[in-house]
């Protein structure tokens, strides 16, 4: 059995590299384990060679302390591997295939998986539907930012590649069908985005960004990216994206001089909680400011999608209020222009197999889009922090030195 090591939550602002347990076919206690879960047998799972395992902004909120995450949690949801072991009931997956990892973990067999519902699934979190690797109140499944990892109900959950030596070739591009760019492409799409439309979203990281590109992938006459980073404007710009600094004032203004009009078709919330405000002050945290520039600049009739992540619990929130997730939302507004709105985690597998397709037929470069930069795991704290302080980067971490290198 070989060693494992695993990038491990010590506390606010801070990560480290440990040694950790090699992954086994039972769940074990440890930090977040929830206790209904502890000892849960899996027959059904797999054990990945982690071949690539990205640092994500959702990660960055428990590191920041934003959450209720325990110290020792190992972190990582967005996860791409080898198979090197499999449980005596699974019959599919086999030895050697390379595979994506969706971030949510479904069953397969609920009434939510069932209706393709699997970022909600009712089997694999005794607190509340839903569930991930590596994160807070999600039931305790180790997480993915290590040299091995377990995946449950392999055979419903692992996205196979076709040609090993094809993917591999891609292997960037396809180390972000585990999240990102699937949630990107759901903001997009629950916002109604499509041929000749104009899009604002919210937010230039690596969620923004790929949501940027998924509404390129599905027709949109107009892009625009906002933020408050210049060097992530940048990057949405190295793309064809159009930008507005919202640190610069009210994005409405800015939106006029781009469209001669003041209002687009779609929006997409890629920012979420820790939201900051517009023009004088954009330094200061205001967490509903999101959602309420998307309700003023969305078309009246028009949708916006939330792939944002807004939490029950932030104990470094401001106020009272937004620290039990309770935001000054304008719903009147919303309602009033008669918006829709879509929230809560992608469903992964609604969406992966098809922009694996468009990856391998070269319809899209996600990797490009959002920068993706291979790392070492040992340094992962420093793509933690890079990243923390506004890196136009989408952080790979690269376990076994498998992943291309920069020239």
């Amino acid at each position: 059995m070989p060693g494992n090591k695993g990038v491990v939550y010590e506390g606010p602002g801070k990560v480290e590299v440990h040694e950790a347990d090699y992954p086994g076919f039972e769940l074990r206690d440890g930090p977040g384990v929830n206790p209904a879960n502890v000892g849960r047998k899996l027959p059904h799972a797999a054990i990945l060679k982690t071949v690539a395992t990205n640092i994500c902004g959702s990660d960055q909120h428990m590191v920041r302390g934003r959450t209720t995450a325990p110290q020792g949690l190992v972190l990582g949801h967005e996860i791409t591997g080898e198979v090197v072991e499999t449980g005596p009931d699974v019959e599919f997956v086999k030895t050697g295939d390379l595979v994506s990892v969706p971030f949510n973990i479904a069953c397969g067999r609920c009434r939510n998986c069932k209706e393709g519902k699997t970022g909600i699934c009712q089997n694999v979190n005794p607190d509340r539907p839903g569930s991930a690797y590596g994160y807070v109140d999600m039931g305790g499944w180790v997480g993915g930012q290590a040299e091995y990892v377990l995946v449950p109900y392999a055979d419903w959950n692992l996205l196979k590649f076709p040609d090993k030596d094809r993917a591999m070739a891609k292997i960037l591009d396809l180390a972000m069908l585990a999240d990102i760019f699937p949630t990107g492409f759901h903001g997009c799409v629950t916002a109604g985005v499509g041929p000749g439309s104009t899009v604002y979203i919210a937010g230039a990281g690596p969620v923004g960004l790929a949501a940027a590109a998924s509404a390129h992938l599905l027709g949109a006459a107009v892009v625009i990216v906002a933020d408050l980073n210049k060097e992530r404007l940048d990057q949405a710009r190295s793309f064809g994206c159009e930008t507005v600094n919202v640190a610069l004032g009210d994005p409405k203004d800015q939106i006029e001089q781009l469209l001669g009009e003041p209002e687009v078709d779609c929006a997409v919330d890629a920012v979420g909680f820790e939201a900051r405000g517009h023009g004088r002050e954009a330094e200061v945290e205001r967490p509903a400011t999101v959602l309420n520039s998307l309700m003023d600049v969305t078309r009246a009739g028009g949708a916006i999608g939330i792939p944002g992540l807004y939490v029950t619990g932030d104990p470094g929130a401001a106020d009272e209020a937004a620290q039990q997730g309770s935001l000054s939302i304008r719903i009147g507004l919303g309602w009033a222009k008669s918006h829709s709105f879509a929230t809560g985690q992608c469903p992964v597998m609604r969406y992966n197999r098809q922009l694996m397709q468009a990856i391998l037929h070269d319809r899209v470069q996600i990797a490009k889009a959002v920068n993706a930069t291979p790392i070492p795991l040992d340094e992962a704290p420093r793509g933690y922090r890079e990243f923390d302080e506004g890196a136009a980067r989408k952080y790979v971490l690269d376990p076994h030195g498998m992943l291309p290198r920069a020239s």
